[in-house]
């Protein structure tokens, strides 16, 4: 008699693995004749489908990871933060006045270096050259 059908309705029914259910050996008629989860459920319920318990394994104490050299997490800097925000604000600016046509693209070119050197503190700074460049 085959009841791997029943025993894979079994494991999906109570949420166990196949091999966690056994069915005794006395009721295999009663098995054979369970069609529903209902019926399986009932079955446990009366003691004709038994399921073990798992059996699992120790947990392990978590090593605690040592602090080498390649562990080492540093902060990213307030001086990069602050040069990157500063350089997308100007290089939208420059870009906004390169599609009004206030700078060519020669102009834009050098505007978008010197920012990359860091030679334009603020926004005002870049507004100031920008109408020097213009006289």
């Amino acid at each position: 008699m085959n009841l791997s059908r029943k025993k894979a309705l079994a494991a999906r029914t109570l949420r166990v693995g196949k091999e966690k259910i056994s069915f005794v050996q006395a009721r295999l008629n009663d098995i054979k004749e369970a069609i529903t989860k209902q019926d399986i459920q009932q079955l446990k319920a009366e003691g004709a489908i038994v399921v073990k318990n798992p059996s699992g394994r120790r947990k392990n104490a978590k090593k605690h990871n040592k602090r080498s050299t390649g562990n080492i997490k540093k902060k990213v800097k307030t001086r990069k933060k602050d040069y990157v925000i500063m350089t997308r604000k100007l290089r939208a600016f420059s870009l906004e006045l390169f599609k009004q046509n206030r700078i060519n693209k020669e102009e834009l070119k050098e505007i978008r270096k010197k920012i990359r050197n860091r030679y334009f503190k603020s926004k005002s700074h870049l507004k100031s050259y920008v109408e020097v460049l213009k006289k």
